[in-house]
């Protein structure tokens, strides 16, 4: 009868097995303090619509009933991660577990799920854009919003700063009416999935400081100019770098010819965070150093293939990695092939 039961809940998708469970099940209390541990993955396993009308701050999106579910999740979740793994009610995200440790993650789930969270009076956010949260050197939140493409929203210490704002792009829209005044905004160069100017009007207000390459500056009529090795301090805890971003391969070289666009690296309250905008694996990367968080492009013939993404992050050594602006390209296999580098992979919706 015992056995007969543990094989019930497995099919209900309580265990992986009949003999045993090999993922853990905690409370809202003990979940609340697991997701506070450095490098520990929120994933929420609903449907996209669930997760539209709330979700857990930072978690990312993988639908447990998708055919493919698992191999996404070994395409955005390498496995020294620890998941901490929900649902509505903890019912699928113990099968979406179950799923996953067999393969070797490490997973704890939420008993009751978001129902038992919000019941505790837990914080869910309706944020539509998946959010990635860190603690800075003095312990102030600092937030990244995956927007789109190449457009990042960033949050400090009542701070809105914006990067390659862009409203449209194919069928994809950001509607930036919804979000604050930007207090800065950086464009790396002017092709139309990073310089729009209708959004950089629509965030300006007459205290916003606006950082831009030369040519941005001319088309726009106004902003303030770096040019690759300039260096600006933006308060006491905030100074940006404009570094060298272009392309090295034959037949692409007009794209983004160097000396003309900007990558940036910023350095906020002691974390360093290095944007590269359009650019293949160049030379200059070999002098960034130090960075806890890099956002890299990859789409060819514009930017870099998966290869060279691959290469640039082994030579700059971030402690996290964002692949961003790479549209249709495939990058299930960059994992794997940065397994062992140390390196915090989140593959975010940067297409």
């Amino acid at each position: 009868m015992k056995k007969f039961i543990t094989c019930l809940l497995s099919a209900l998708g309580l265990t992986t097995g009949c003999g045993h469970q090999n993922f853990e099940n905690v409370d809202v209390k003990a979940f609340s303090e697991l997701i506070e541990e450095p490098g520990v993955v929120i994933l929420d396993v609903r449907t996209p619509d669930e997760f539209a009308e709330n979700h857990l701050d930072g978690a990312l999106n993988i639908n447990q009933g998708e055919a493919d579910f698992v191999e996404k999740v070994k395409a955005n979740i390498s496995l020294d991660k620890k998941i901490a793994v929900y649902c509505r009610s903890g019912r699928r995200s113990a099968d979406a577990a179950g799923k996953l440790a067999v393969e070797g993650y490490q997973c704890v789930n939420l008993k009751g799920g978001i129902i038992a969270w919000k019941d505790a009076s837990m914080y869910v956010t309706t944020e539509k854009y998946e959010v990635d949260v860190f603690k800075t050197k003095s312990g102030k939140t600092l937030k990244f919003h995956a927007l789109m493409h190449a457009s990042i929203r960033l949050e400090y210490d009542s701070k809105e700063i914006e990067i390659d704002p862009v409203s449209k792009l194919r069928d994809r829209i950001v509607d930036f009416t919804l979000m604050p005044k930007a207090d800065i905004i950086f464009v790396t160069h002017e092709h139309g999935d990073h310089y729009d100017e209708s959004t950089l009007k629509l965030l300006s207000s007459e205290n916003t400081r606006l950082i831009m390459n030369q040519r941005c500056a001319e088309m726009y009529g106004t902003g303030e100019i770096m040019v690759n090795g300039d260096k600006l301090t933006l308060a006491d805890d905030f100074t940006v770098e404009a570094v060298p971003a272009y392309n090295t391969t034959e037949g692409h070289l007009q794209f983004h010819p160097k000396g003309r666009d900007n990558g940036y690296i910023l350095t906020i309250d002691g974390i360093r965070i290095y944007v590269a905008g359009d650019t293949e694996d160049i030379p200059e990367m070999e002098s960034i150093d130090d960075i806890d968080i890099a956002f890299l492009p990859c789409n060819q013939p514009y930017t870099m293939t998966p290869d060279q993404l691959v290469n640039a992050a082994k030579v700059i050594k971030p402690k996290v990695l964002f692949p961003y602006h790479y549209g249709q390209t495939d990058l299930s296999g960059v994992p794997a092939q940065l397994e062992g580098e140390g390196i915090d992979i989140r593959i975010r919706h940067y297409e």
